[in-house]
């Protein structure tokens, strides 16, 4: 080789790595040190459930995970934080429907975008919504529940995870189908805190995402679950009907729950990580944890999870933009 293709060689070099700013950090060993896994809600909803479960099925693989909750904002604080994180493959967020499909849609000023700041790893489980009540409300089915709402105007409340997410905007598609123009919406920051408040009787109603605690205390008689919004019953809950079934044909409202890292995270770290992903996902175990919760078991790839954001939001944008849902 002449000097002159030496030199040829070394600016090539030069360029890939100047043009990679991060082709170093992903040749580097991976991971080192924990990972934070950031969870933009308060502790006890679905997704914080889900993410605990996870990343304790995740460290045979990855190393050691802790978890941060910052809720606040309908999610929007928390997954602000990671988009603006290093990516570096050490921040993961366990984002949902409400944090990278309806907030954006629904804000007037998203403070990120979700298909360029967020490289997704894998969806890892369904949720689907419910209407449920404090055992004192005197109601046992979602007809019910109606006549006794119009024959009581303005004195019924329901919380929801916050302003923007999917337990609002099925709450709020319910209310628009059967005329409850007065149910009033109190929002949480995260399903946790609502869900105290129902099984306390602070509020009488709310619409969380089913999870294992709402299903005990539905068995235990605090809580009553009229009806889950989902196409069909949940193998987790088999005796709890649908709202399709009970004369709501348009009723469905679920949540996806999956794994992103920020944006410019280098392929080499997200396939890692889908590749412990998708091991975690397909273990009998943990699918059966899910489906005991009233989820949905998920496993696909990081593109499959892509394609799926994509078309879900092309679902909801016309549905938000019906509802009016716009907010600051």
């Amino acid at each position: 080789m002449n000097r002159r293709d030496v030199v040829q060689a070394g600016l090539a070099a030069l360029s890939a790595t100047a043009l990679s700013p991060f082709a170093a950090l992903a040749q580097a060993k991976y991971p080192e040190r924990a990972i934070k896994l950031l969870i933009p809600f308060s502790p006890g909803g679905v997704t914080d459930i889900v993410g605990r479960h996870w990343s304790e099925r995740m460290k045979p693989h990855l190393g050691t995970f802790y978890i941060e909750n910052q809720g606040g904002g309908g999610g929007t604080i928390g997954a602000g934080e990671v988009a603006r994180s290093q990516p570096d493959g050490y921040t993961v967020m366990l984002g949902n429907t409400s944090v990278v499909v309806l907030n954006p849609l629904t804000s007037s000023k998203p403070t990120y975008d979700p298909v360029k700041d967020f490289a997704p790893i894998g969806i890892i489980a369904v949720a689907s919504v419910a209407l449920v009540v404090h055992a004192s409300v005197p109601v046992k089915d979602l007809k019910e529940f109606v006549v006794y709402a119009k024959a009581n105007p303005g004195k019924l409340s329901y919380g929801s995870a916050g302003t923007g997410t999917m337990t609002q905007l099925a709450a709020e598609q319910f209310k628009q189908a059967t005329g409850l123009s007065d149910l009033v919406h109190v929002p949480y920051k995260g399903a946790g805190p609502g869900i105290a408040d129902l099984v306390s009787g602070h509020i009488p109603a709310m619409t969380p995402n089913i999870t294992g605690q709402v299903l005990e205390f539905h068995k235990a008689g605090k809580v009553r679950i009229l009806a889950v919004f989902a196409p069909q019953r949940l193998k987790g809950a088999p005796d709890i009907p649908t709202a399709i079934e009970l004369g709501f044909p348009n009723q469905v409202g679920q949540l996806f729950v999956g794994v992103f890292v920020p944006g410019a995270t280098p392929k080499p770290i997200i396939d890692q990580i889908a590749a412990a992903h998708h091991k975690v996902a397909a273990d009998a175990e943990f699918q059966k944890i899910l489906i005991n919760s009233g989820l949905d078991p998920v496993n696909d790839t990081p593109d499959q999870a892509r394609d799926y954001l994509v078309s879900e939001t092309r679902r909801w944008a016309p549905v938000v933009k019906a509802l009016g849902l716009k907010m600051e």
